[in-house]
């Protein structure tokens, strides 16, 4: 085959110029790299937490003097973003920052209240991932919540109660502080000899050297920020095997009883494995500490805190967390009974499995409550209405007694069936109570709206559901 020479002539070259210089205005610009949200607009907590990425792993290498009280920090970030990123925000509470890198590269930052305003050289492309590397040193913040509690990193006489529900993560190392963004996390903390590091998950290696100790811990399964801790001080720590070889780790401050309650904790896993379903980490434990000023217990995933020997309810309500809190964790904060309501039954029902007072009776006991107690009932444990009143008694007690009342409107078979899927189908996620009307009414083929709206969102005592 034979090609013959084609002839363009110049009005044929303009108008294709013409065409193109069209097909490039009719093409859509490439979206602007712009700055992620300085919060995530919890109804609570408005600035907890950072828009335009989300959190992979947390690499947080630690040094803490207990004389100076000076922790130094490294906390290296992985994170995908999820928007063309020009400038993002982490959350942090004071210190001194010698230096921020993304992707290796030196980053400008800026610091306004607890955001730590991180400016990259180049933009952060969406669907990419990238390294955020902050050095930082100083003595952390002892927050104060709106409900006048403490929390963050608390010294102690010989170490520090490292607690962060529902905002004290920042006070000792940079993070996307909200429930929604989970990660997994490597924490390794360097104290003086004789001290001992608690932190979430399995202790991959302890090494001495010069007078130090460092201590490695690794939490594999995704944990929300709040429920990350690295207690440390003296204590008795003992290490045994549970049945599947799940790996248990329970610190005891020596100046404390033994706290012979402990020994009920591989009974009460084993019991709740078998109605909410299998214990969904790979750890479990206890850390319990001389630290009475803090005045409250709380579920750090793998291990609850206490500071105090607990009681065996309490040991109970902070094990049922690693399902209800810790697995399967709130969306926004005023859902806070799908937490604290759902551990206060679990006492009810450890309580009944041992042959002791009945979750019906604990029922019955509370309702007795005199509706003109308007303290006890109000506010509806659904909708407390403020961060002061996120841990208010009516969201334990009323949000405990919604289960209960749940459970004799549909129920054991039934109710079961709604507690072991609710744990179990959202294993490692995030959840609303919308969600868990939506799985009640699914299982039990009743229409229970108004049965939820009677007990979680109006004021007063039920009556009628």
């Amino acid at each position: 085959m034979t090609w013959a020479p084609v002839r363009t002539t110049a009005a044929q070259i303009a108008a294709v110029a013409v065409a193109l210089a069209l097909l490039v205005l009719a093409a859509p610009a490439r979206a602007a790299f712009t700055a992620g949200a300085p919060g995530l607009g919890d109804p609570f907590l408005p600035l907890a937490g950072n828009g335009g990425y989300d959190v992979g792993h947390y690499g947080l290498t630690l040094s803490y003097a207990p004389d100076t009280h000076v922790l130094d920090g490294r906390a290296v970030i992985t994170a995908t973003a999820q928007q063309d990123l020009s400038r993002f925000d982490l959350d942090l509470r004071g210190f001194d920052l010698p230096s921020v890198t993304v992707n290796g590269q030196p980053a400008a930052f800026a610091r306004d209240g607890q955001e730590l305003i991180v400016t990259p050289q180049k933009g952060i492309a969406r669907g990419a991932t990238f390294t955020v590397d902050i050095s930082y040193r100083g003595r952390p913040t002892v927050v104060t919540d709106p409900d006048g509690s403490i929390e963050g990193w608390v010294p102690t006489d010989d170490g520090a109660f490292v607690v962060g529900e529902p905002q004290g993560s920042p006070a000792w190392y940079p993070v996307n502080d909200n429930p929604r963004d989970k990660a997994t996390y490597d924490i390794a903390v360097t104290v003086p000899d004789g001290l001992t590091v608690m932190a979430n998950g399995v202790l991959v290696s302890r090494a001495a050297s010069a007078g130090r100790t460092t201590w490695a811990w690794r939490e594999r399964d995704p944990m929300a920020p709040y429920l990350a801790t690295a207690t440390l001080g003296r204590f008795d720590l003992t290490t045994t095997t549970l049945a599947g070889g799940l790996p248990s780790y329970v610190a005891v401050d020596p100046q404390l009883a033994k706290g012979q309650v402990l020994s009920k904790l591989p009974d009460i896993i084993d019991f709740y494995s078998s109605i909410y379903g299998p214990y969904p980490f790979d750890a479990v434990g206890a850390i319990v500490d001389d630290a009475k000023v803090v005045g409250y217990s709380l579920e750090t995933q793998t291990k609850p805190v206490f500071p105090y020997v607990p009681d065996e309810a309490t040991l109970a309500h902070e094990l049922a967390h690693q399902w209800y809190g810790d697995s399967v964790t709130l969306t926004a904060w005023p859902d806070i009974w799908l937490h604290e309501g759902f551990a206060t039954w679990s006492e009810w029902i450890w309580s009944e499995h041992e042959g002791n007072k009945s979750a019906a009776q604990s029922f019955k006991q509370l309702y007795s409550t005199p509706a003109q107690d308007t303290a006890f009932w109000n506010p509806p444990p659904g909708a407390p209405g403020s961060a002061a009143a996120m841990f208010d008694g009516t969201v334990y007690d009323r949000g405990g007694m919604t289960l209960e009342a749940l459970r004799e409107k549909v129920g054991d078979a039934v109710f079961f069936r709604i507690m072991r899927a609710w744990a179990q189908d959202n294993r490692f996620g995030t959840v609303t109570t919308a969600q868990f009307v939506a799985l009640a009414q699914r299982l039990s083929g009743q229409d229970l709206r108004q049965f939820f709206d009677v007990w979680l969102y109006q004021p007063g005592k039920p009556t009628s559901w």
